[in-house]
């Protein structure tokens, strides 16, 4: 497979100025030549030129630039084709250079290549996936940073203080006849310590921006009829939920994605929370506190033009319960009607005051405050669950490893220092032993 010669429309599909055809193998030199009917290209350098099919029928006339391996992407020979946008040039250049021998990559493919030819790490792999799907400007400039190698070499450092660690435990495994001096332990429990708190600091700092990764997603909870329907169209700017004086209307969630500030983020109206007798009403209710628990940042909202009544008490006992667990904005709706809901009962969550026939500006501007805070910590952040799940296992190898080496179990010590290395390795590359012994052997100097 790795033999093969590749190829891919590298932009997406449908009608734009230009498509890409990408080629990546032993034979996209060969190809290009054959589609062009041009003996030689200068690496680096755009060639406009014909484009042929294998009836020698032009296709399109197109830039073509050539990548010569391993100064390229996959570190293989690269050929790219601009041709004019549209399906259908796209497709004859794609079923051109399948006919002259490519093959269609599999998704991922490329970077796969890069990957394996040593080009990229895995945390530079997915910083590349995350980018083309970036929901926020920072969550962009965090994957640039990424691309370019920071989280790699975090990782590396931690990595390589665990190695340290483990050679000093493997030295006097194979070489001490006594047990290993106590100030030589705390040392080494010292330096454990620290390894636990810098990677529980990164792990809480990548748990607690998650949604700068995966867009922030926010819910709109309240009782009936009380503006959730009209405050998404507001903020929408179109009417794509149903607004209807007949509590109830909202009988299931709806999802949207809308832009606030440099975040794009996916807005949840829920079914309105009450009592209620209708199962399909029930379970709409049931999937709106879901939705609390599922979003990074809740809008409760309240009515300004009716009293305050236990349906009320519902949504500020929800308050109270995950206030710790999450971000709530509070509105007052319907100020523009006469009022005769007790304000007092919700002044401690600082009510916004808004009418949803007006504006949401300064409900936009809490929400954009609340993003932006997300992303004032400098701590290093983690991109995805795979990486977050081998920090969190890694973290539990280093504290079952304290015990052991307390007790001067250095065999099983050994052990968890093993896995937890093999975990940290995980985010970027697989862990090998000779690695271990190379600081062995390098810091010690053995065999003498």
């Amino acid at each position: 497979m790795m033999n093969d010669t590749i190829a891919a429309v590298a932009t997406a599909h449908g009608i734009g100025s230009i498509s890409i055809i990408r080629l990546s193998g032993e034979e996209a030199l060969s190809i290009a030549t054959k589609l062009s009917k041009k003996t030689t290209f200068k690496p680096r350098h755009a060639t406009l030129s014909p484009l042929y099919n294998s009836n020698n029928e032009l296709i399109d006339e197109a830039i073509i630039v050539y990548f010569k391996g391993p100064n390229s992407f996959t570190a293989e020979d690269i050929v790219e084709f601009q041709c004019h946008g549209g399906k259908i040039v796209a497709e004859q250049v794609l079923n051109t250079v399948l006919e002259f021998g490519a093959r269609i990559a599999e998704p991922g493919e490329f970077s796969k290549r890069a990957f394996l030819n040593g080009r990229i790490d895995l945390t530079e792999a997915e910083a590349i996936a995350q980018l083309i799907e970036a929901k926020s400007e920072d969550a962009a400039k965090i994957l640039a940073k990424q691309m370019k190698g920071e989280l790699k070499g975090y990782v590396e450092g931690v990595r390589d203080d665990l190695l340290n660690i483990l050679a000093y435990s493997e030295v006097t495994i194979d070489y001490a006849e006594e047990d290993l001096p106590q100030d030589l332990i705390d040392q080494i429990l010292e330096r454990l310590d620290k390894l636990n708190l810098q990677l529980s600091d990164t792990l809480q700092a990548s748990q607690s921006r998650a949604g700068l990764m995966q867009g922030f997603k926010v819910a709109i909870i309240g009782k009936p009829n009380v503006g959730k329907s009209s405050l998404l169209n507001l903020l929408l700017n179109y009417k794509r939920a149903i607004v209807s004086d007949i509590a109830g209307t909202t009988r299931d969630t709806i999802e949207e994605e809308v832009k606030i500030g440099t975040h794009l983020i996916r807005m949840v109206d829920t079914a309105g929370i009450r009592d209620a007798n209708d199962e399909i009403e029930r379970i709409g209710i049931e999937r709106s506190i879901e939705a609390i628990e599922a979003s990074d940042i809740v809008i409760a909202l309240f009515d300004n033009s009716r009293g305050f009544d236990t349906e009320d008490e519902t949504i500020l006992s929800l308050i109270e319960q995950n206030q710790d667990k999450k971000s709530f904005v509070t509105l007052l709706n319907k100020t523009d009607l006469e009022s005769r809901f007790d304000s007092a009962k919700i002044q401690a969550y600082d009510p916004i005051k808004l009418s949803c026939k007006e504006s949401a500006r300064e409900l936009i501007g809490a929400l954009e405050t609340i993003m932006d805070t997300k992303n004032v910590s400098d701590e290093m952040m983690l991109i995805s669950a795979r990486q977050i799940n081998a920090v969190k296992k890694a973290l539990h190898e280093i504290q079952e490893a304290k015990p052991p080496l307390e007790d001067q179990e250095l065999e099983i010590f050994s052990f968890h220092m093993n896995m937890a290395i093999n975990e940290v390795s995980s985010i970027t590359r697989p862990y090998e032993h000779s690695e271990m012994l190379d600081k062995m052997f390098g810091n010690f100097c053995l065999g003498k």
